[in-house]
């Protein structure tokens, strides 16, 4: 029987620092660009990609930062070529057996967002399996949005809402977030996109409501823990204000300062 939701999180683990967002989500941009100026096909520029996973993976957690989202395949990205998508799941797969072992002596809890009812049974028995075994780690958490789309995913959560009998005309947010996928989690506080797109192309959507977004033109298989710095650094400037406007000192408050000054 197919799982359609990943574990809930084991732990909802904060930064390291204030001043670090609770968790980053990546829109990973730029692997067939990344090939082709090399001259290689798509698939190299995938396998790519995957090999940049692990060092900001690691350079997230040597940040303080250990709530990470990475976009790995979109429900539109069916619609590319038939040996590409091939490839890509076969690349899920081998990815899983290969990194799974160490992402749980990490103390990382694995989980896939997404419809995976469209994938392969194979794969659908390795995601469970990873998910299965780090389903208690408490150091961090890796979710991969695999055929993953947002507006299917808030769909999703509401027809489940309604097949619980939840009365849908009381429906509030705090209800529906917890029925998404992330569910648990803290929304992000930043949104990373490499390769220099200026869209979030169906990604958390309802999740990144008030997240600071950063584009790079960097390409993904090119990101690593000094692309990262910047994102965090660009970060740290930003003034959130989720909807409020910074007021200016009271008049008792700068009188007394002029006078000090004075």
């Amino acid at each position: 029987m197919t799982v359609l939701r990943p574990p809930a999180p084991a732990a909802t683990p904060e930064p390291a620092s204030p001043d670090l967002p609770r968790h980053i989500g990546i829109i990973m941009d730029g692997n067939g660009r990344w090939a082709r100026r090399r001259h290689l096909p798509r698939v190299a520029g995938h396998r790519a990609g995957v090999r940049a996973i692990r060092p900001v993976m690691e350079a997230c957690d040597r940040a303080g930062v250990h709530v990470l989202t990475l976009y790995a395949f979109s429900t539109e990205n069916w619609a590319r070529p038939r040996h590409e998508v091939a490839a890509l799941m076969q690349l899920f797969g081998e990815t899983i057996d290969s990194e799974v072992g160490e992402l749980h002596a990490n103390g990382v809890q694995i989980r896939v967002i997404g419809d995976r009812a469209r994938l392969s049974e194979r794969l659908q028995r390795k995601v469970a399996e990873a998910e299965a075994l780090t389903a208690r780690n408490t150091h961090g958490i890796l979710n991969v949005a695999l055929n993953y789309g947002g507006r299917g995913e808030i769909v999703a959560a509401v027809r489940e809402l309604a097949a619980r009998g939840v009365d849908l005309t009381q429906l509030d947010e705090e209800t529906l977030s917890r029925a998404l996928y992330t569910g648990g989690l803290p929304d992000p506080d930043l949104i990373v996109r490499t390769a220099g797109e200026m869209r979030i192309s169906n990604f958390l959507l309802w999740q990144a409501a008030y997240a600071e977004l950063y584009v790079t033109e960097t390409l993904w298989p090119d990101f690593g823990e000094a692309a990262l710095d910047e994102a965090l650094k660009a970060f740290s400037r930003r003034e959130r204000k989720f909807g409020a406007v910074s007021e200016p000192a009271p008049a008792p408050v700068m009188d007394a300062l002029s006078s000090r000054v004075g």
